[in-house]
Formats: structure tokens, C-alpha cells, sequence
């Protein structure tokens, strides 16, 4: 399922609990990074920033693939057009940070089930 390096994370579910996708960890990673480029940075290996919940289930599952600092997630805050979400992959915790804010990045890829 995964080559070149990419890491297997889970299976992500839909709100109704069945399956939805699969998540894959890309290799590599961007350091010290605004969210706009931390976006582009994704696209431009393949891949995307993980969601909300995919980061939650990167940090059950693959939290030794992260160093323990901020990352960026790739939702916008929803009122406030300044900041997006992250995961800080030390304690666990999910913020709202400003979009200048450089942070880490990780990428990931979604296959369908």
C-alpha cells in the first residue's frame, strides 16, 4: 500500500462510522514554515496537510515520525481568517495559530476505501 519511504497511519471514518480513507505519511518535512507555504510545500511532493482529526490519528499512531513541536494542519480557523489549526506533536494539543507562525510540516496522501 505505501513505497518510497511513506508510512501507513490509519483508516479515517466518516461521521456515520464506516470506513472513509486511508492515510499515508509522505516523507520528509518542512521546518520553520508559514501556513501558506507550508500548503504550497505539500502540494509540491504530492500531497496535502493532514486535517484536524488526520492529525490526531497521525499523533496515536505515528507520533514517532514527529518531532515534539507545532504542525500545521490544513484547515483554516473558520473565524478568523488569520490563523489555522495545528498540532503540537508533544502534548497532544490542537491551537489556532496565526498563519505567520513558522511551524513544522508534514504531508499526507488519502486513498478511498
Amino acid at each position: 500500500m505505501s513505497h518510497n519511504g511513506e508510512l501507513w497511519a490509519g483508516v479515517m471514518l466518516n461521521e456515520d462510522g464506516n470506513p472513509s480513507h486511508h492515510v499515508i505519511l509522505l516523507p520528509g518535512e518542512a521546518e520553520r514554515i508559514g501556513w501558506n507555504k507550508a500548503v504550497e510545500w505539500a502540494k509540491e511532493i504530492g500531497g496535502e496537510l493532514p486535517t484536524r482529526r488526520e492529525q490526531s490519528l497521525l499523533f496515536a499512531n505515528r507520533k514517532s515520525q514527529f518531532k515534539g513541536e507545532w504542525y500545521w494542519s490544513g484547515e483554516q480557523h473558520a473565524a478568523n481568517s488569520g490563523n489555522a489549526w495545528g498540532q503540537d506533536f508533544f502534548g497532544g494539543n490542537q491551537g489556532s495559530l496565526n498563519k505567520s507562525f513558522e511551524a513544522r510540516a508534514r504531508a499526507v496522501r488519502r486513498l478511498p476505501i
